[in-house]
């Protein structure tokens, strides 16, 4: 079976407004979480986001994306897609081709204008321009006609799962001969739906939140946007950049309950052992795993029993969601970038605001950077109504 190379990669977050400025505000420990200031919540000041600190408009401007009803979502997709598409060093006429499908995940999409739309709906007798922006396919048919796409086009939303269900549809496309390449990721903004939705849930930390910390009190919401582009190893020419590959990807769902997972952690269990069979390799092959760890009481417990479950004694671990917030939709892309730069430039990066393992596990995240070798990365990312999902990308020895 051909092996997915991925040639390509782009983000932007709170933390950063590319692939390296990520890298390096992880590799210093330091997060994006703040304080509402561009954003009009009654929220602000009570519950800390990984906000990006770039006003919508000036996106606009940088993007030149003047298209009328365009929202955040689709800006920061726009954003990373971009960075992607260049760092793969993909021509206009490639990405525009019939063999390269783009797929992409968001759970907030347009949603981010509900209150313009609200708004418009009382106020004028001629529809919105947001009307067509709202649901969550708009960002990725706003990139296909941007890039005047003729390829496979396809949006996923499973919660924040979806990003990372995306990475694993466009391998499957791949490896069926359906595409020649693949664009895949997420997006996902800010937006008061979001925020009011997560706070009525009780699950939103008013303090940055601790992912694995026997005292977490909760997540903390981000935005997000994440693309990868994905091709078979024989269709790369010798001397293109290629920072690691795809190796095995697991989905499972437990079922158990709207916004929690079973206590034993099945959900998580299955789609990691999954992902491990799929790609060949045994638990102890495992090098590191980004974890989905939101920080919530439910999630951090629960997934780490089903790392002990499979691993019996799991390999180093971190959630970088202390670092970016938790970016729904975009969040299993930014995550499997980061388990990317992880393998490409051998080193972990540090678990942020940890201080005390939860009581029935033990388990401990790494807490320092550091250079280390590494074979194999695991990414987790688990969503609301239990599906769960991992992927293992694993190092591309020159």
């Amino acid at each position: 079976m051909s092996r997915i190379f991925i040639t390509g990669v782009g983000m932007i977050s709170c933390i950063g407004n590319s692939v390296e400025e990520n890298r390096a505000a992880l590799i210093a420990g330091q997060t994006g979480i703040t304080q509402l200031s561009l954003f009009p919540t009654k929220y602000s000041g009570l519950r800390p986001c990984g906000e990006i600190k770039i006003e919508t408009g000036a996106l606009k401007a940088k993007l030149n994306a003047q298209e009328k009803g365009v929202t955040r979502s689709s800006l920061l997709g726009l954003h990373a897609f971009r960075e992607a598409v260049e760092d793969a060093g993909l021509s206009l006429e490639q990405v525009g081709s019939f063999d390269t499908a783009l797929i992409g995940a968001s759970t907030v999409g347009g949603m981010c204008l509900t209150d313009e739309l609200y708004r418009d709906a009382n106020e004028k007798g001629q529809g919105s321009e947001y009307l067509s922006s709202y649901d969550c396919a708009s960002v990725d048919l706003y990139l296909q006609q941007r890039y005047q796409m003729k390829g496979i086009i396809n949006t996923i939303n499973t919660a924040c799962s979806s990003s990372a269900n995306a990475i694993m549809y466009g391998a499957r496309l791949l490896r069926n001969g359906y595409a020649g390449r693949v664009i895949a990721g997420g997006t996902d903004s800010l937006a008061k739906f979001t925020i009011n939705g997560f706070n009525a849930l009780h699950i939103l930390s008013p303090e940055q939140c601790a992912p694995f910390d026997k005292n977490r009190q909760g997540l903390n919401l981000g935005e997000a946007a994440a693309f990868v582009v994905m091709e078979k190893e024989e269709d790369i020419m010798e001397g293109r950049k290629v920072y690691a590959a795809l190796s095995g990807c697991g989905n499972s769902n437990d079922a158990f309950h709207g916004s929690s997972l079973s206590e034993e952690g099945d959900g998580p269990y299955l789609c990691m052992r999954q992902a491990l069979n799929e790609a060949g390799l045994g638990p102890s092959d495992i090098s590191f795993i980004n974890a989905h760890g939101t920080a919530t009481e439910n999630n951090d417990l629960v997934e780490s029993r089903a790392m002990i479950r499979l691993f019996k004694k799991p390999p180093p671990f971190v959630s970088t969601k202390a670092s970016t917030g938790h970016t729904l939709g975009a969040a299993g892309g930014v995550e499997a970038i980061f388990s990317i730069l992880s393998l490409f430039h051998q080193e972990i990066y540090p678990a942020l605001h940890f201080s005390h393992p939860i009581e029935e596990t033990g388990l401990m995240p790494s807490t320092q950077y550091k250079k280390t070798a590494l074979q194999h990365v695991m990414s987790n990312s688990f969503g609301f109504g239990g599906n769960c999902s991992s992927l293992v990308f694993s190092a591309v020895h020159p």
